[in-house]
C-alpha cells in the first residue's frame, strides 16, 4: 500500500532536480509573475480605480498568475518524459502511471509554493498589508494549495495530450490567460457587458474573491465553497483523464 506514495515522492525529487539543472526556466517561472505584478502596480495601477490601494487589490490575482506559469512547466515536463522514452524505463520498475504523474504534480506544487511566497514577499515590500488572522490566513493558504494542485493535474493532462514539449507549452496558454478575464486585475463591472457572464462564472473568479476576502478580513460569502468545489471538480476530472490518457499513451 505504501509503494505508490514512495514512488511519487521519489519522482517528485527527480522533477525538482531537473528544475535545478534548468535555472533559466526556473528563474523565469519565479520572476515573471513578480515582474507582471510590478508592471500592473506601477504602470497601470494609478489609472485603475478599485476603491483601495491597487497593490492590495492585485495580489490574489498575481498569486494565481504565478500558479499558471508554474503549471506550464509541468505540462512541458510530462510531454518531455512521454517523448524521450523515460516512461518505458519507469514501467519496467513496476511504477504505475498515477505515481509518475503525481511526482510531476508534487514538484509543481512545491515550485509554485516557492514562487507564491516570493510574490507575497515582494507585495509586502511594496505596500501590501494583509489583515487576516491566523485562521483566515490558513484558510487562504489551504485554498491556494487546492487551486495549485488542481491546475497542476490539469497541466499534466495537457502534457499527455501534447505530442511534443513545444506543443505542451502552447496548450498551457489558456491557463496563463484565464486570470485576465476575471476579477484579478480590474473589477468585473468595468469590463464590457458581454464579458461579465464569463468573468463572473469562470473558476478563477471565486478563488480570487475568496483569497482577497480572507487576506483582507472582508466578508467572503459563499465564494470559498464555490472555489473549493471548482478545485475539487477540476482535480477529480484531471486525475481521471490523466490515468486514462497515460494508459492509452503507454499501451
Amino acid at each position: 500500500m505504501t509503494a505508490a506514495p514512495v514512488s511519487a515522492l521519489a519522482l517528485a525529487g527527480r522533477s525538482l532536480r531537473i528544475s535545478r539543472r534548468q535555472p533559466d526556466a526556473l528563474i523565469t517561472a519565479l520572476m515573471l509573475p513578480v515582474m507582471l505584478m510590478l508592471i500592473f502596480v506601477y504602470f497601470f495601477g494609478g489609472a485603475i480605480d478599485t476603491g483601495t490601494a491597487y497593490v492590495t487589490y492585485v495580489v490574489p490575482g498575481a498569486m494565481l498568475l504565478c500558479a499558471g506559469f508554474g503549471a506550464a512547466s509541468t505540462a512541458v515536463s510530462v510531454a518531455d518524459d512521454m517523448k524521450n522514452g523515460v516512461i518505458d524505463r519507469f514501467r519496467t520498475l513496476d511504477i504505475g502511471g498515477i505515481p509518475i504523474l503525481a511526482g510531476h504534480v508534487t514538484a509543481s506544487v512545491l515550485r509554485n509554493l516557492l514562487s507564491t511566497t516570493l510574490v507575497l514577499a515582494v507585495a509586502l515590500a511594496i505596500g501590501f498589508r494583509p489583515q487576516a488572522g491566523p485562521l483566515a490566513f490558513l484558510a487562504a493558504a489551504g485554498l491556494l494549495l487546492a487551486y495549485i494542485t488542481a491546475i497542476s493535474w490539469l497541466a499534466a493532462v495537457l502534457g499527455l495530450l501534447a505530442k511534443s514539449p513545444e506543443a505542451a507549452g502552447g496548450f498551457t496558454f489558456l491557463m496563463m490567460f484565464l486570470p485576465y478575464p476575471s476579477s484579478a486585475f480590474v473589477p468585473i463591472e468595468t469590463m464590457p457587458g458581454w464579458l461579465h457572464g464569463f468573468a463572473d462564472h469562470q473558476p478563477l473568479t471565486p478563488v480570487i474573491e475568496s483569497l482577497r476576502a480572507l487576506l483582507l478580513a472582508q466578508p467572503a460569502g459563499n465564494a470559498p465553497w464555490v472555489a473549493l468545489t471548482w478545485c475539487a471538480g477540476i482535480t477529480a476530472v484531471a486525475v481521471t483523464l490523466a490515468a486514462v490518457l497515460f494508459r492509452g499513451r503507454t499501451r
